[in-house]
């Protein structure tokens, strides 16, 4: 239950931060929200299930909402907070804007941190390494012959981390590195020890040491999945000691189906597992202890094992020449079944993959002794570490994926897509794939049933005005105990906006669509100071930009042509001189894009943001609810579509005063059946429909 007292401190900072802030606006939403939170990770609604899915309006102002809900609480009962996002911008703002507000007018006492993923953080013995004037280790390093400009912009790099200038984090450099780059010198789970001398003080151990002590952790969505993969309390800490706040939590299903696929290629992996065997002779010449012998031994059995399997799958895969005969070069298996030559030579791999990583895991502990008891000099060790280190990576990955090939799929759930795509290059090659379609048990066992609390947040979590499609995709249900709360935006949107749909001769079906695009988007811009276009794909838009090239009184800021904060910077400017603005962006400028009052005041919306099953998985999904008897249309399609096309009218109004018109120029809206349900999800703007 919640106590008495973290109610009246609730209530109290809610006041206290009203009273400190000139233009703060109490919110009859905003205050439910908070209280609803608190009540359900309290356990008042249903002591074992503390979950509650809050869809909130913008301007309700759900960041300090659920930072209210959370941090007293959580400070009463010993407990952590942990909120994670889908994007930067995001963290940022909670990092430097509603975290140190909060804490400043709260009275509460409570830390907090940004966390991030390993990979962020830059291994200075790899640094070192690369850099060091000693030739022979400083190539074995490479995984490709540097040039000189590499070798000097590292230098550079080391010199600014000892003259302090740089703190190891990519995301402070004041100059982008190449991933490739990067990724040579990045932070990996299996060489960076920080029971190692040289890595005690690595920018990575110093973080961690740093997150041990913070109330409050910010997180991306991917390092969440990642700490969960691990069984949860590796990364972050215990689930039952964590209420985690999940925003933009319409991104979680296709975030956990990612990161919960694995790839490999054929030919590629038999490549570095030839490597394999100069390592495994190296650790058997280097680790002078007699029980390297038998775990070598058998390593280089199984890489020989493992390599012969992998031919046999790429001959297979060669034979299939008329199945990659498609434009993209890829074969999908129906309802995830391999054929059964194929799902027997998948065992096989499974199996010998399993042992081999067993193996080789022996052989890394008996080097890490041996680093230990100092029977290795520090720069042979540190490159052996690093080495054994990326090959454990590959390992894990080539178990993963062939394990995931081999799975005999539940009859009662979705099975697994599987598929081949053919690479070209100097030979050919076959990326074998494999991702779940539905991702929801995964996230009952993972994250539900074992967390103290969770909030899940958005703008916009509905589609078709209900939960339904979201608590499918992340395994939870209206009735489980749940909580659910929908709450509409303040805003005034039949005064503030008009929602247009002008008469057109064509739907998005016809070839002469793009023309007409054209010339609508031409007449709609007129006179108008500052307009977005969204359209639904990069080709059409550079077709329609081709179109009317010439006939605009403005240049077009187009996605694609200048990176999105440098169109964001040229756009205000003009606004701000005065001066007429057209931005041309696709979906990715539909969320997150951030353009109050007078920066956006004509929004169109050329096409309804139907997604094409284009990838293998969606593909795949789209197959499975044909074969329960289903409409992929209706259930997928609609859904999915609502949800974008909310987002997308979400760009207008971002703040109270704003204003301006919406103008969606694909007449499916009115002329198909399931227009009348995409338009009442809608917020009620004033309507003209020529």
């Amino acid at each position: 239950m919640l106590s008495a007292d973290v109610k009246t401190q609730i209530r109290t900072i809610y006041k206290d931060i009203a009273s400190s802030l000139p233009n703060f606006r109490s919110r009859r939403e905003q205050n439910y929200i908070v209280a609803e939170i608190s009540k359900t990770l309290a356990g008042e609604y249903d002591k074992q299930r503390r979950i509650i899915v809050v869809e909130a309006g913008t301007g309700i102002g759900k960041s300090l909402a659920y930072i209210l809900g959370t941090i007293p609480l959580a400070l009463a009962n010993k407990k952590k907070v942990c909120i994670a996002t889908a994007t930067v911008a995001l963290q940022e703002q909670l990092l430097h804007k509603d975290l140190p507000f909060f804490l400043q007018h709260s009275g509460l006492d409570f830390t907090f941190g940004l966390v991030k993923g390993r990979q962020r953080y830059v291994c200075l013995s790899k640094l070192e390494m690369l850099t060091a004037s000693d030739n022979t280790n400083q190539m074995a390093m490479w995984q490709t012959k540097p040039d000189q400009s590499q070798v000097d912009l590292l230098q550079d790099l080391l010199a600014d981390f000892n003259a302090k200038r740089w703190n190891g984090e990519r995301d402070t450099l004041t100059q982008p590195l190449p991933d490739h780059l990067w990724q040579q010198i990045a932070c990996d789970k299996h060489s960076c020890h920080k029971q190692l001398a040289s890595h005690r003080h690595c920018p990575f151990h110093k973080a961690r040491e740093d997150l041990d002590s913070w109330d409050v952790l910010i997180a991306n969505h991917s390092l969440l999945f990642a700490d969960l993969e691990l069984g949860g309390g590796v990364i972050l800490p215990e689930p039952d000691e964590l209420y985690y706040v999940i925003d933009e939590a319409h991104h979680l299903p296709v975030v956990a189906r990612d990161f919960s696929s694995a790839q490999t290629t054929v030919r590629g992996a038999t490549d570095w597992l030839d490597k394999l065997n100069k390592t495994t002779s190296k650790l058997q010449n280097q680790i002078k202890s007699n029980d390297i012998i038998a775990p070598a031994q058998a390593m280089l059995d199984h890489i020989a094992e493992i390599t012969g399997q992998l031919n046999q799958v790429a001959h297979f895969c060669d034979a299939q020449a008329a199945q990659f005969d498609n434009p993209e070069n890829r074969l999908r298996f129906e309802h995830g079944k391999l054929p059964s030559a194929l799902h027997t030579l998948a065992e096989d791999l499974a199996t010998a993959s399993n042992v081999a990583l067993k193996q080789f895991n022996k052989m890394v502990s008996l080097l890490n002794e041996a680093i230990k008891d100092g029977e290795i000099p520090k720069h042979q060790s540190e490159a052996l570490l690093s080495e054994t280190g990326f090959i454990l990576q590959r390992l894990e990955n080539l178990k993963k994926l062939w394990k995931m090939m081999a799975k005999q799929d539940n009859p009662k759930g979705a099975p697994m897509a599987r598929w081949i795509e053919q690479l070209s290059g100097k030979q050919t090659d076959y990326l074998f794939s494999a991702s779940p379609i539905e991702v929801g048990y995964m996230l009952e066992n993972l994250l539900w049933e074992k967390a103290s609390g969770v909030v899940l947040c958005s703008a916009t979590l509905r589609a078709l005005n209900n939960f339904n499609h979201f608590t499918h995709q992340v395994g939870l249900s209206i009735n489980d105990g749940s909580r659910y709360l929908a709450l509409d935006s303040p805003f005034d949107f039949e005064q503030n906006a008009t929602l247009f749909l002008p008469k057109m001769d064509t739907e998005p079906t016809h070839d002469n669509y793009t023309d007409e695009l054209a010339k609508q988007i031409i007449a709609l811009v007129e006179d108008e100071s500052a307009s977005l276009v969204l359209f639904a794909s990069y080709w059409q838009m550079e077709k329609v930009a081709d179109l009317v090239e010439g006939k605009m009184k403005t240049e077009l800021l187009i996605q694609g042509t200048l990176p999105r904060q440098r169109i964001l910077e040229q756009h205000k400017s003009r606004c701000d001189a005065g001066q007429p603005s057209i931005i041309f962006g696709t979906g990715s400028f539909s969320e997150g894009l951030d353009l109050p009052g007078d920066y956006l005041t004509n929004l169109i919306i050329t096409k309804l943001p139907f997604a094409v099953p284009t990838s293998p998985v969606e593909q795949a999904h789209s197959e499975y609810i044909k074969i329960k008897g289903g409409n992929p249309f209706l259930q997928l399609t609609i859904p999915d579509a609502s949800r974008k096309l909310v987002q997308s009218c979400g760009r207008l109004l971002r703040k109270e005063q704003d204003y301006g018109r919406i103008s969606i120029l694909d007449r499916r809206l009115v002329t198909k059946r399931y227009g009348k349900s995409l338009l009442d999800s809608l917020p009620p703007f004033r309507r003209v429909i020529e």
